[in-house]
């Protein structure tokens, strides 16, 4: 009974969330997921099949029962929680999705990126999301945080390793005591500047050991990021905050595969693996 049992969790198909806070703003980001997903599922030769939801446009949220990853995106404007209808039901959603991890099986794995990892910042009560004086936009340097080497997601990344940044918002000043208490840590901050007295946001997080999230964006690949780098409002913004020679620096950091490639191909990628692992063999979870 057991070896068949065995079988017919490897012969799973795997179903994938995609949670859009996009509200139907023009993007990158849905595209590099999707294609991080679709590369997922058929380089590791999966049976699976991933849907969008419109969280945001039109209060679209998964039934937790019907699928096995989540992977929530960024999105523009403020994250500042202020009632809306689809933010009552996202954060309902993440506390059902918490509570079932708590006693059912197989457990959900969620990832969050950018724009919803600030948004669950707030729900988890970890610390303060502030507006930035400047927007943070480019290729930036993440260094990790005490304990952050040993996250199975980073691994492989220097230190620092380099992410597509793009925020008006930031996560500073964890509150130790509540991510202790919840069982989480601090992953990675972003470039830490001694000399700058000012705090370092918090740019990744392991929530729970099936919960991931990242104030960056490891889903952005060069070839989108080039485009949009190019576009004469971002370029200028780019300019501004960090100068010409900066800019221009940030678009050869696009063609090293030490940077920006590497980052795309391990962190989502390591993490929809492992899930997948966890749900098909959950003896070796």
């Amino acid at each position: 009974m057991e070896p068949r049992r065995r079988r017919g969790i490897m012969n799973k198909h795997l179903k994938i969330a995609i949670l859009d806070m996009y509200d139907g703003y023009p993007n990158e980001g849905m595209r590099c997921i999707k294609t991080l997903v679709n590369e997922f599922l058929s380089k590791e030769n999966r049976k699976g099949n991933f849907d969008v939801f419109n969280v945001r446009g039109a209060n679209e949220l998964p039934d937790l029962g019907d699928y096995d990853i989540y992977i929530s995106t960024g999105g523009p404007g403020s994250p500042i929680l202020e009632g809306h209808e689809w933010e009552t039901l996202y954060r309902k959603f993440l506390d059902d999705l918490l509570a079932h991890n708590s006693y059912g099986y197989p457990k959900k794995y969620l990832f969050f990126i950018c724009h919803s990892f600030q948004l669950a910042i707030q729900h988890f009560g970890f610390g303060i999301i502030t507006k930035r004086k400047s927007t943070s936009f480019g290729v930036m340097p993440m260094h990790f945080a005490e304990d952050g080497a040993s996250e199975p997601f980073v691994d492989g990344l220097g230190d620092p390793f380099w992410a597509v940044d793009s925020r008006d918002y930031q996560f500073i000043e964890p509150d130790t005591k509540a991510m202790i208490e919840f069982g989480a840590k601090v992953v990675a901050i972003e470039k830490n500047r001694p000399h700058i007295p000012l705090e370092r946001a918090v740019m990744a997080v392991r929530f729970t050991d099936e919960v991931f999230g990242t104030q960056f964006h490891p889903e952005a690949d060069a070839e989108g990021m080039r485009r949009y780098f190019l576009q004469a409002d971002k370029k200028q913004a780019v300019i501004n905050e960090h100068g010409e020679e900066k800019f221009y620096d940030m678009i050869e950091y696009l063609k090293d595969p030490d940077k920006i490639m590497l980052t795309e191909s391990v962190i989502i990628p390591t993490f929809l693996k492992n899930a997948a692992d966890a749900i098909l063999n959950p003896e070796m979870a």
